[in-house]
This record gives structure tokens, C-alpha cells and sequence, in this order.
């Protein structure tokens, strides 16, 4: 994983993103979803774009069920821009890099 893209769980979901007051991108993935690997590198290079505005993690669905179940994630790749912890946008299935940076640009204003 990129370092600029935090690995999210379960156990740090609520704590890194819900309660954190910014704008995050968050990919929920799994390692054998071929589409999720054509979006991975473009996750990757938005956060290096918006270092210092947005965050971006990635939640691998199959060991973290309780957190993509509560945000009702049916299919993947899904990709959530969240801001002050509520979810903004949603997208699903492969995106498009214009469309994520349009959602991000849209969440911080």
C-alpha cells in the first residue's frame, strides 16, 4: 500500500474517519476483485495529489465485514468520499479519476 493511503479496519474505521472532522476517500476492496486492482493506482496517486487536503485509506472488505456492512457495500470496488465523518458521494464499480477528484474537490470546498 501507498504511503500517503492508510489501511483501514474494522477497529481504526471509527476512529481515523468517523470521528475525524476532514474529507477522506476511502476504497473498499479485496485482493481478488480484479476491477479493484485497475482502481488501486489511481487511489494511490490521489493521495499524493491531495496530501494535506483530503485522506484517503483503503478497507479490505473480506476481513473488515462489519464496517463495509454498515455502509452497505454489495459490490466492489465501492469508493465512499466522506466528510466531518458522513459519507458525501458514493461510486461503484471501476471510477474514473476526473470523477473522484471532481467528488473530492466538491467535499473541501
Amino acid at each position: 500500500m501507498a504511503e500517503n493511503v492508510l489501511e483501514l479496519t474494522d477497529d481504526n474505521f471509527a476512529t481515523e474517519v468517523e470521528q475525524d472532522g476532514g474529507v477522506w476517500l476511502v476504497d473498499f476492496w479485496a485482493e481478488w476483485c480484479a476491477p479493484c486492482q485497475m482502481v488501486g493506482p489511481t487511489v494511490e496517486q490521489l493521495a499524493g495529489e491531495y496530501q494535506g487536503k483530503a485522506k484517503v485509506g483503503k478497507l479490505e472488505v473480506d476481513g473488515n465485514r462489519e464496517t463495509a456492512g454498515r455502509f452497505g457495500i454489495t459490490a466492489i470496488p465501492s469508493l465512499i468520499v466522506f466528510k466531518g465523518g458522513e459519507a458525501v458521494k458514493r461510486f461503484v464499480g471501476v471510477t474514473g479519476k476526473d470523477d473522484l477528484k471532481a467528488a473530492l474537490d466538491e467535499a473541501i470546498g
